[in-house]
């Protein structure tokens, strides 16, 4: 299994795309998020994907930034199904609120000959706290990272062996998501900013982590691999650098800061 980050910025990046990512287990693709446009279609080509094979997509809550481009995406799938050419079905996945949003935007948005896949061929499928679903051969266990913003949920995928890879969202893992964190073979957590530039980035008022913060939780928590993304977009020619840089201060396993489009094996 590998990953490829499709965009790895926050919200207001532009030099970078927003943050989302592809899981990639033998062929079988499960999507995370889709940033905030249709740039999701260009990220998908230029990394090597072809849209129509996203065929388990999961959204994590409802911020611009992270479900607009799945928007685009049920626009395609719609399309392509009312055209004849889209073979078999698709899910996608996500807490009761974002499968609304998704649903009543969708049919205010599109046509009637589209809308018609919703719940047919194209399954809207909320998910609740603590729920556990096989996605492509992986047990995959949903969960509510407790924001006090809005409405997240994260995932822990089963890998081989008994590891596991973890997802916090776009937020700090919170301590009583601790126990899906706890030693887990990938840990993929937000870091904002660098720790030396919080005075400039105000990551706290915005519910987010420095990388010494991402850094130290993992370390704590005893992860083995660290992958950090939903930064800042300043630094984005030498982010790889500052991260590591500042990361490898306090956490001792493998840290990868990825660039857009960026690959790597699980």
């Amino acid at each position: 299994m590998n990953i490829t980050m499709l965009g790895t910025g926050n919200a207001m990046a532009t030099e970078c795309y927003n943050t989302c990512f592809v899981l990639n287990n033998n062929g079988n693709y499960f999507m995370v998020d889709g940033g905030g446009g249709n740039t999701i279609i260009k990220q998908l080509n230029h990394a090597g994907f072809r849209w129509m094979d996203m065929r388990e997509i999961f959204i994590t809550h409802r911020h611009s930034d992270h479900l607009f481009g799945i928007l685009w995406m049920v626009r395609m799938i719609c399309q392509s199904m009312k055209n004849g050419t889209y073979k078999g079905d698709a899910n996608i996945y996500g807490h009761d609120e974002v499968i609304s949003i998704i649903r009543n935007v969708s049919k205010e948005l599109l046509s009637k000959k589209e809308t018609i896949f919703l719940d047919n061929r194209l399954h809207l499928i909320p998910v609740c706290d603590g729920e556990k679903r096989q996605i492509n051969g992986r047990k995959v266990t949903f969960f509510n990272i407790q924001s006090s913003k809005t409405k997240q949920f994260g995932f822990c995928m089963e890998l081989n062996n008994g590891e596991k890879l973890t997802c916090c969202g776009d937020e700090p893992c919170n301590p009583c998501c601790e126990r899906y964190v706890k030693n887990s073979k990938w840990l993929l957590h937000e870091a904002f900013c660098l720790y030396a530039e919080a005075a400039v980035f105000s990551p706290y008022e915005k519910h987010h982590s420095t990388v010494k913060d991402a850094c130290e939780r993992a370390e704590r928590l005893g992860v083995k691999n660290l992958l950090l993304y939903h930064t800042e977009d300043t630094h984005i020619r030498n982010r790889k650098t500052l991260y590591l840089e500042e990361g490898r201060q306090y956490y001792s396993g493998n840290l990868y800061v990825p660039d857009d489009l960026e690959t790597i094996e699980l």
